[in-house]
């Protein structure tokens, strides 16, 4: 459960240690199986939804707001919640594992009107960079490029195993029905069009039988 603040990844499962967490760098690794880990993240076991939910509504307080001529509460950071999920089946004694990202992206600004300024300016800067970031790396596997620049940032980085091979990937797009927010609502959909004509691969189901791994943990990106 972490946010990423201006290039920058926050650990916000762990409320004590959050504020001296600014000079702590976590850095973003995948093996050659795919999984992907975050160092010096916190890990939560869960069981049941309640403890789920318990844990969005932590991130949610945590997270990086401030205040803009748009909006009062104005996310300033990319979140991303990674729930490792594992199941067997009873009769066959298969192991099932998968992951699932919920990812709750800050939405772009136009600096003529959210009037950011000094570390508002910055964070603008930070969300508008990652976010092109994302939609050149949408448009490169649309392209189906040899090269996809996962690396032009840390979100698409971190979202590298959610954006190809055999995962599978749904975006929301909010929009504001306010007349003076046209720009961004046309832009928002010119970016959910690009995104729905992307083919991002055929997912696959991740199993284990009990005689390969009955007992390890298994846990799949």
């Amino acid at each position: 459960m972490l946010e990423i603040y201006n290039e920058t990844i926050r650990d916000l499962a762990n409320s004590r240690t959050y504020s001296h967490d600014a000079g702590k760098q976590h850095v973003v690794k995948h093996d050659a199986n795919g999984n992907t880990s975050v160092s010096d993240l916190t890990i939560v076991e869960v069981t049941s939804w309640e403890e789920v939910s318990s844990l969005l509504e932590q991130a949610a307080q945590s997270r990086t707001v401030g205040k803009t001529a748009m909006n009062e509460q104005s996310s300033r950071s990319h979140c991303v919640f990674t729930l490792r999920i594992a199941g067997v089946n009873e009769n066959t004694e298969q192991h099932v594992h998968g992951v699932l990202n919920l990812v709750d992206l800050a939405g772009s600004e136009r600096l003529s009107r959210s009037g950011a300024m000094g570390e508002r300016l910055k964070e603008t800067q930070a969300i508008n960079k990652s976010l092109s970031s994302l939609g050149d790396v949408i448009l490169a596997i649309g392209n189906k490029e040899q090269h996809i620049p996962y690396r032009n940032s840390k979100l698409t980085y971190l979202l590298q195993p959610c954006l190809g091979g055999d995962s599978k990937t749904l975006m929301f797009v909010n929009i504001s029905p306010d007349p003076k927010s046209f720009g961004e609502t046309l832009c928002s959909l010119r970016f959910a069009a690009k995104v729905n004509a992307c083919e991002i691969g055929v997912p696959r189901r991740q199993t284990n039988s009990r005689f390969s791994d009955a007992h390890g943990r298994l846990s799949s990106c």
